[in-house]
C-alpha cells in the first residue's frame, strides 16, 4: 500500500448494490475515523448543517461572503443512483458526525446522541450522553466499532469528589479521585482528562481512565495501539534565572540577592507569583546601585542572558505526553519534550517509537528579547524517553505543518518564506535534516500523493497556494509545480477533513469561499479540471466514479470521466 492509499480509502468492495468504491473522511491514520460534518456509507449521505454546529474542539465556520441558512438539523440524503439524489429524512440535531454501520453518532455541544439508521428514512434515537459540570470534549475517534472519547474538566475547588464528567441516558458516571492518575513529580495542573470507550449501539461506557494535566496545548493523536495526549508544562523561569546567575553570571548580583533567589526557587507558590517576586528582588537590587553601575549591569544582563538562553532555551516551556493503551486503557507511560506541538499531525507512531515536532517559542524578559523561536523533531521510545532528535529548524519561525510518512518526516516553518524540510528518520537514534527548500508563502496542510510526491496547501500573500513537492532526492527537494488560486480562504486551512484525494482519477478537491475546485495532478502538473461556482462548498466525496461536491446550500454531482454535471440537490 502506498502512502496515498494510507490516507483515503480507495476501494470499498463488498458494499453491494453496485457500489465498488467510496471515499472516507480524510483522516490521519487509516482505519481510525474522526468526526466530521459529512459521512457516507455509499448509499446515504449524512450531512450536518454547517451554518452552525457545535462541540468540543469543533470550529464554527464563518463566511463574510454569503448568509447562512437558518436551520439546525442533520440531513439524510439518498445518494445512489446519483440521478435520484434526494433528502429522505432529517434529524432535529446537528454537529460533527461518526458513522459505524447502522449507528450514527452526533456530537452537539455538551451532548452526544446515538441514532439507529438501519432504516435511513426513519432514524431512531437510541441513547444520549450529556457532559456535566463544565466538562468539555477535547477529541474523539472511532476504531473497531468503539468510540474513544477524550474530555477535559477544570479542577476547580468546587468540583468535589467523586468527579461526574457525564451521564448516559440520565445515569451519572462517577470517577473517584483515587482513580485519577497523578504524576509522582510536582507539576502545575488545572484540568482532569478522561478517556472513555463507548459502545456505539448503546452509548454504554465500557472503560475509562482519568489523569491530570493542563488545559492549554492539548493535542490528541491515536494509533491502532495507543492514544497520546499532550498538555503544556510551563517552565520555571525563576529556576532558569537562578541557574543562569550561579553558572554564568555570579558577578552581576551580590550574594544577598543570589541567596534570596535560591530561597524563592524552593517556594511552593504559583509560577506567576514566583515571577512577580523575582521582579521585586531584582528591582530592589538595581535600586541599591548608582545610576552608572545600574546601566552597566542591565546591559551586561541583556547580553549574557541572551547567550545563556541560546544554550538552555529548551529547559523552559515543555510539553507533557501521556500514552494510553487502546486495548485496556492502561496508562503505559508519561514523558515530556521541549516546545509545543502544532496539532495532531505533529505526532506519529512508527515501529514502536513516537515522533513529535515542536516549536520552542520566542521569549522575552525585563531585559528584552532573549531569543527567537526554533523548531525540533524528537523521537521517543516506548517509555516516552527521548531516543534521538533533529534540532534547529527555522530560526525565528514556527511550524505551520507537519507530516510523518514511515521513515521520513516533512516540516514546514514560516515567517516570510516557506522552508520545507525533509527529515530522514530511518535511524531513530540519529534523525537527520536532509534537505531544505525555501519558497514564498507557506503550506498549512501536507498530503502524500506518492512516496516521492507531497502536496502542500496554504497561502502566498492573500491568495491560496498549492505546491507539489518532489522529494525523490531528500537532499534536494523541489517544487515540481505550483498553482495560485484566486481565493483568500479554504476550509482546508481550518481542517484536513475538507481535503479529498481520488488517486484513481489523479484528482483532488479544494473548497473555497467562491466555490469548489477540482485539480488534476497527472504528470506532476496541476490542471484545474473543474470549478463549481455559486456553491458554499465545504466537502466532497466520491461513490464509484461520481464526485459529490457538498455545500451548505447545494449538492452537485459530477461524472469523473468527463466532469459533466449529473444532478444536483437544493438544500435550502
Amino acid at each position: 500500500m502506498d502512502n496515498a492509499e494510507m490516507m483515503v480509502k480507495s476501494d470499498a468492495g463488498g458494499l453491494g448494490n453496485g457500489i465498488e468504491r467510496v471515499s472516507d473522511t480524510n483522516v490521519q491514520v487509516q482505519g481510525i475515523d474522526e468526526p466530521d460534518i459529512v459521512k457516507t456509507n455509499g448509499q446515504e449521505i449524512y450531512l450536518a448543517n454547517t451554518a452552525r454546529y457545535y462541540g468540543g474542539g469543533i470550529r464554527e465556520i464563518v463566511s463574510d461572503m454569503m448568509p447562512w441558512p437558518n436551520t439546525n438539523k442533520t440531513s439524510v440524503i439518498n445518494a445512489t443512483p446519483p440521478t435520484e439524489l434526494e433528502e429522505i429524512a432529517d434529524i432535529e440535531n446537528t454537529g460533527e458526525l461518526l458513522l459505524d454501520g447502522d449507528n450514527l453518532i452526533i456530537f452537539s455541544g455538551n451532548k452526544i446522541t446515538g441514532y439507529d439508521v438501519e432504516d435511513p428514512e426513519k432514524p431512531k434515537e437510541e441513547w444520549e450522553i450529556k457532559l456535566e459540570n463544565n466538562n468539555y470534549i477535547v477529541s474523539s475517534r472511532l476504531y473497531n466499532n468503539k468510540v474513544y472519547l477524550i474530555t477535559r474538566q477544570s479542577t476547580y475547588s468546587s468540583n468535589r469528589c467523586p468527579i461526574i464528567p457525564l451521564s448516559v441516558n440520565g445515569k451519572d458516571i462517577e470517577i473517584k479521585c483515587a482513580d485519577v492518575y497523578h504524576p509522582v513529580v510536582n507539576i502545575p495542573v488545572d484540568s482532569t482528562y478522561t478517556v472513555f470507550v463507548l459502545n456505539t449501539t448503546t452509548g454504554k461506557v465500557e472503560d475509562k481512565v482519568s489523569f491530570v494535566g493542563k488545559a492549554t496545548s492539548a493535542v490528541i493523536y491515536m494509533s491502532e495501539n495507543y492514544i497520546y495526549t499532550t498538555y503544556s508544562l510551563p517552565g520555571d523561569f525563576v529556576k532558569f534565572f537562578y541557574n543562569f546567575l550561579t553558572e554564568d553570571a555570579d558577578d552581576l548580583v551580590d550574594s544577598e540577592t543570589t541567596e534570596k533567589l535560591r530561597r524563592l526557587v524552593g517556594y511552593d507558590i504559583s509560577s506567576n507569583s514566583k515571577y512577580n517576586e523575582l521582579q521585586i528582588i531584582l528591582e530592589s537590587y538595581f535600586n541599591s546601585l548608582d545610576s552608572d553601575e545600574k546601566l552597566r549591569i542591565e546591559n551586561e544582563f541583556n547580553n549574557q542572558l541572551k547567550d545563556y538562553y541560546k544554550e538552555h532555551n529548551r529547559e523552559l516551556d515543555k510539553t507533557g505526553i501521556v500514552k494510553i493503551s487502546t486495548d485496556n486503557l492502561k496508562l503505559e507511560a508519561i514523558g515530556d519534550v521541549p516546545g509545543v506541538p502544532l496539532n495532531q499531525f505533529s505526532l506519529d507512531e512508527y515501529e514502536g517509537n513516537l515522533r513529535i515536532a515542536v516549536t520552542i517559542g520566542q521569549r522575552w524578559s525585563r531585559f528584552g528579547e532573549l531569543g527567537e523561536s526554533v523548531s525540533d523533531v524528537y523521537v521517543l521510545n516506548e517509555d516516552l524517553e527521548v531516543k534521538g532528535s533533529a534540532k534547529g529548524m527555522g530560526e525565528g519561525e514556527r511550524i505551520y505543518s507537519v507530516r510523518f510518512l514511515q521513515d521520513k518526516g516533512y516540516v514546514v516553518t514560516f515567517k516570510e518564506t516557506d522552508p520545507f524540510y525533509v527529515l530522514d528518520l530511518s535511524n531513530p537514534k540519529e534523525p537527520e535534516i536532509k534537505g531544505e527548500l525555501k519558497i514564498p508563502g507557506y503550506s498549512s496542510y501536507l498530503h502524500p500523493i506518492t512516496k516521492d510526491k507531497i502536496l502542500g496547501v496554504g497561502k502566498e500573500g492573500s491568495k491560496m497556494k498549492i505546491s507539489l513537492f518532489n522529494v525523490e532526492n531528500p537532499l534536494k527537494p523541489k517544487e515540481a509545480d505550483k498553482y495560485q488560486l484566486d481565493e483568500y480562504w479554504s476550509d482546508i486551512l481550518n481542517t484536513h477533513h475538507a481535503f479529498l484525494l481520488d488517486d484513481k482519477h489523479e484528482i483532488f478537491f479544494l473548497p473555497g469561499s467562491k466555490g469548489g475546485y477540482i485539480f488534476s495532478y497527472a504528470n506532476d502538473e496541476f490542471k484545474l479540471e473543474k470549478a463549481i461556482s455559486n456553491i458554499r462548498a465545504k466537502r466532497a466525496l466520491y461513490i464509484n466514479d461520481y464526485l459529490y461536491v457538498i455545500g451548505d446550500n447545494e449538492i452537485v454531482v459530477l461524472d469523473e470521466t468527463n466532469w459533466q454535471e449529473v444532478s444536483s440537490l437544493d438544500l435550502e
